[in-house]
């Protein structure tokens, strides 16, 4: 009779529970699973308590509760490792823990909560376990032990059940956060609007403190936080990348059980950014969390990436509009007359840096400062000269000492064949995008067509001045008023005294090796074109110009300061070594006239220069220049040019010789020069013609011969040194 009353208990119990496991798996949600099942237990088994326990990673959480334990619920939750470990696998009783002994924190809490019945259900599903439940009585109960396996099998039912209410939860949520994307982010929302919901909805949604994007920029290598935030955080603004393992730089990026979590923004297989939460504000990242981000991830990247192309191609227009802006702005300023500074005022403002325009020769010629000092334009002078030179004109970057954001960038200017002069800009360190190299390409064009319209008005000029030069260069001046007209434009005055300067310009032999005349002619037009640029920008106070095949210089005597030789010389070595510059393998001489006093004066030096050009050419090409003044008994013959005795008398004694050396190959011309200037000492005329005695005697006996003169006779010896005076005065070396 006993025992029938025992097996319908047993019976009506697993009845109850099969019918409860039934209704559980109805419930959509944990919370509504979990409270059936309470007040399921708490009806049938009128017990005192009945608590829901639920293991959370390390802890042990009171997920519902029912009953007087106000104790029991306050003191969750509990470590797992100081718990019994058989509470989460074995169906256990007060009994059973007696007997361990075990001195288990949870088993206290119901002590003093003077629960003198209690056993505990596991719950467990494929071998993991998900807490258990525990039924408490103050009174003594007597349980059947017999139905430890029925209640494991309710454990695993209950477990079960728990699972597909957490994921229809989960299902249920993502359905939600879908409906929710669908509600509040557009393709057509701005970038900032996008992330802004985005931002908000994942720092709730995990009950984060903050929450953040950070997008990838290609162009260099790095993630870069995007505004707005959620919540409050130190923003790292840009984190570099040295290689593409993510862990480097996001170490919980897509792994639960941390203080952050990371979920990567992907589209089409490529990474544009992170969605980055941390500081949750109970426990750890969950799964869950791990999936909220993850939804938005999948939905958002999309939008993100169209919301920044959207922004990017709304910048590119704006930017493309400020270009236009920019160029109308410059070309405008191409039609007023001091252009350069206009430009380059202009090119300041666009970029918002100091500018600085150099020529050809690294002469600053033009400056705009954004509000620096006049200590800063010198330095950024020194600087970039040091950039260009150390680039051979190439361009490049160069760091400033003085302010590590800050960076130099020298551009050539040309116009396709030559060069015309550098544009120096000061930049930051992120250096320049397309955009900024297409208004740099604009400028540099504009100044390019600047400098050569300037140098078109320069030729203009030239010619100009050419002309006017060759009409005071000759014996009879007409038209002075026109003359002097003309000089007033070059604020040039010509009564100043002056002298006139000629110069020659004489290749190489291997420079002019395989040349016909028109190109070696060309090669020496320009040298002189160069040449004359770099004496216009050391003194733009001497007037050059050409007269034919002449190369006239015009100097104002007070650049001598009264010591005539010593400006000269140096002015020489200077025009010598500028003619050097151009890797043009040549000689330069050059002959200086005498002093003018008037308009008529400047023929007369014209011509005297020549004369001294001739006599330097002839005699003294080792010195390579020669004052007029200085010449001496060769001053004195100036007055004998253009007479027929001087022709006569020139012709007797040195054109048998120059006749003679032409037809027979043998130069009895420079000879009787070298034999006159040796004081007929044969001997040292032997040595420095490199000849034996008996042939020097030979050539001075055929010379006396066709001269009819004998070399001992004093008046013979000076007629011929007069000849070859004159010769050196009136004629040049080619002729």
């Amino acid at each position: 009779m006993q025992m029938d009353k025992r097996e319908k208990l047993m019976k009506k119990v697993e009845n109850h529970l099969r019918m409860t496991a039934r209704k559980l798996v109805k419930f959509d949600t944990e919370g509504e699973t979990l409270q059936y099942l309470i007040d399921s237990f708490r009806s049938e088994f009128q017990c005192d308590f009945v608590g829901i326990i639920m293991k959370e990673e390390d802890l042990l959480v009171s997920k519902a509760n029912s009953g007087d334990s106000v104790l029991f619920i306050k003191s969750l939750p509990l470590n797992v490792g100081d718990c019994s470990s058989n509470l989460l696998y074995t169906p256990l009783t007060f009994d059973d823990m007696v007997m361990e002994n075990d001195q288990c924190p949870l088993i206290e809490l119901l002590k003093k909560e003077e629960m003198n019945t209690w056993f505990t259900v596991p719950l467990i599903d494929e071998g993991a376990s998900f807490g258990f439940c525990i039924i408490g009585f103050k009174n003594n109960i007597r349980l059947i032990k017999e139905m430890d396996s029925m209640f494991i099998e309710f454990g695993k039912d209950v477990a079960t059940a728990i699972r597909l209410a957490s994921k229809k939860e989960s299902e249920k949520r993502k359905i939600l956060d879908v409906e929710w994307i669908s509600r509040n982010l557009s393709l057509n929302s701005s970038l900032e609007k996008v992330v802004e919901k985005v931002v908000d909805r994942a720092g709730k949604g995990t009950s984060s403190k903050f929450a953040c994007i950070y997008l990838y920029n290609e162009h260099d290598n790095s993630f870069n936080y995007q505004p707005p935030s959620y919540g409050e955080m130190n923003v790292t603004e840009k984190i570099n990348i040295n290689n593409y393992v993510l862990n480097d730089y996001f170490p919980y990026i897509e792994k639960v059980g941390g203080p952050e979590l990371t979920v990567p923004l992907v589209v089409d297989l490529k990474t544009i950014g992170v969605l980055h939460v941390g500081q949750k504000g109970k426990g750890k990242f969950s799964e869950e969390d791990l999936e909220l981000l993850e939804l938005l991830a999948s939905h958002v990247a999309s939008m993100l990436e169209n919301a920044k192309l959207y922004n990017d191609e709304k910048n590119h227009k704006i930017r493309l509009h400020s270009l236009l802006e920019y160029q109308q702005k410059l070309v405008l300023e191409t039609v007023k007359p001091n252009s350069f500074d206009g430009i380059t005022k202009i090119v300041s403002h666009y970029f918002s840096k100091n500018v600085i325009l150099f020529d050809r020769f690294i002469r600053p010629i033009s400056y705009h400062l954004q509000g620096s000092k006049m200590d800063d334009l010198s330095y950024l002078f020194e600087k970039a000269t040091v950039e260009i030179v150390g680039t051979s004109r190439g361009g490049g970057w160069l760091q400033l000492e003085n302010n590590e954001k800050s960076e130099i960038i020298v551009w050539p200017i040309n116009d396709g064949i030559d060069l015309l002069g550098y544009l120096a800009i000061e930049k930051d360190k992120d250096g320049i995008d397309e955009f900024d190299q297409i208004g740099i390409d604009l400028v540099l064009n504009i100044y390019s067509s600047q400098f050569v319209k300037q140098k078109l008005i320069l030729d203009a000029k030239e010619q100009v001045k050419d002309s006017f030069i060759n009409k005071i260069l000759v014996k009879s001046i007409k038209e002075p008023d026109s003359i002097i007209q003309y000089a007033n434009l070059f604020n040039w005055n010509l009564f100043d005294h002056h002298r006139v300067a000629v110069l020659s310009l004489v290749l190489e032999k291997d420079e002019a090796t395989d040349e016909n005349i028109l190109e070696k002619e060309a090669r020496k037009s320009i040298l002189w074109e160069r040449l004359k640029k770099r004496i216009t920008i050391h003194d733009n106070d001497i007037q050059v110009a050409n007269k034919k095949d002449e190369y006239i210089l015009i100097v104002p005597i007070a650049k001598e300061m009264n010591k005539p030789k010593v400006f000269w010389s140096s002015f020489y070595e200077r025009v010598k070594k500028w003619a050097k510059e151009d890797h043009i393998h040549n000689h330069v001489f050059m002959g200086i006239g005498g002093i003018t006093k008037g308009l008529e004066d400047y023929y007369s030096s014209y011509q005297q220069a020549l004369q001294t050009l001739n006599v330097v050419n002839n005699r003294f090409r080792d010195t390579c220049f020669a004052l007029f003044d200085e010449l001496g008994g060769y001053a004195l013959l100036h007055g004998l040019k253009n007479s027929s005795v001087t022709n006569l008398f020139t012709s007797k004694y040195i054109d048998p010789l120059l006749k003679y050396s032409k037809e027979k190959n043998a130069d009895l011309f420079h000879t009787l020069r070298v034999f006159l200037n040796n004081h007929g000492n044969l001997s040292k005329t032997s040595n420095d013609l490199f000849i034996h005695r008996s042939s020097l005697l030979y050539r001075i006996e055929r010379i006396e011969s066709l001269l009819e003169i004998d070399l001992n006779d004093p008046d013979h010896r000076f007629n011929i040194m007069l000849a070859y005076r004159l010769y050196d005065l009136f004629y040049s070396a080619e002729s």
